[in-house]
């Protein structure tokens, strides 16, 4: 090959370097004497996440990663957006499910943090952290002891799903953390105010409707019942 020789072949490609030419590392980088080579730079390909872990996305817009799994035949899951609609917090699901498994024993027998915890998949740290609000809140009462445990303050028929929730986590419905009457708007916002309202009384109904005995029964009031007859009802918007 003239006055050159082969010194690497990448790709398929020889690359020839002169006799006169100065000194490279194997990345084909220039070597200067007395200076420490600094680390190669990770192609963009090495870094790129893998085509399985990218979004579809519409035409002419970059493909973004997205890492929360998939749908069977391959459709991508987004994520859910983190907004602060009207959601029930892990806290009140567990909260409600603790006084469920209380309600669902006889009455005056005690259950153990342990066994509520393993009935109903509950971690048992969070779990003595609510079970002692439920206290405060005078809806459970504790017993220590080899008999002791937590049980019902009252009848199951007496408390209600509102009750439970608003001893763990305070209101039912807020905004930005404020209560609906004590919010006020201007302009084309004013009638806002009401529709927290209509929205608070709403889930009032609802709530302070069902006790935990028509929960551990299977029967809810029919009302409610009835808000489950649609098919929208069932579907994810």
């Amino acid at each position: 090959m003239g006055n050159g020789r082969v010194v690497a072949v990448h790709g398929g490609a020889a690359r020839v370097r002169g006799i006169g030419d100065p000194p490279t590392d194997a990345t084909h980088r220039v070597v200067v004497p007395g200076r420490r080579a600094r680390p190669a730079r990770p192609s963009r390909l090495a870094t790129r996440p893998p085509s399985h872990m990218l979004r579809p996305v519409s035409p002419g817009a970059h493909a973004v990663p997205c890492v929360t799994g998939h749908r069977p035949g391959g459709r991508v899951l987004r994520p859910l957006r983190d907004t602060a609609g009207m959601r029930i917090s892990a806290r009140a699901d567990y909260a409600v499910r603790a006084a469920l498994q209380l309600a669902a024993v006889a009455e005056g027998c005690p259950l153990t943090t342990e066994a509520i915890a393993d009935a109903q998949g509950i971690p048992r740290k969070f779990l003595e952290g609510i079970l002692n609000d439920l206290r405060r809140e005078g809806l459970v009462v504790s017993r220590r002891g080899a008999n002791g445990g937590y049980r019902l303050s009252g009848p199951a028929e007496s408390i209600s799903i509102a009750d439970v929730i608003r001893a763990v986590d305070g209101p039912l419905v807020s905004v930005q953390g404020v209560r609906p009457p004590d919010l006020s708007y201007t302009g084309p916002a004013t009638a806002l105010l009401p529709l927290w309202i209509a929205l608070r009384a709403n889930v009032r109904q609802i709530l302070e409707g069902v006790s935990l005995a028509d929960v551990v029964s299977g029967r809810l009031p029919e009302g409610v019942m009835r808000l489950t007859d649609a098919p929208a009802a069932w579907t994810n918007p």
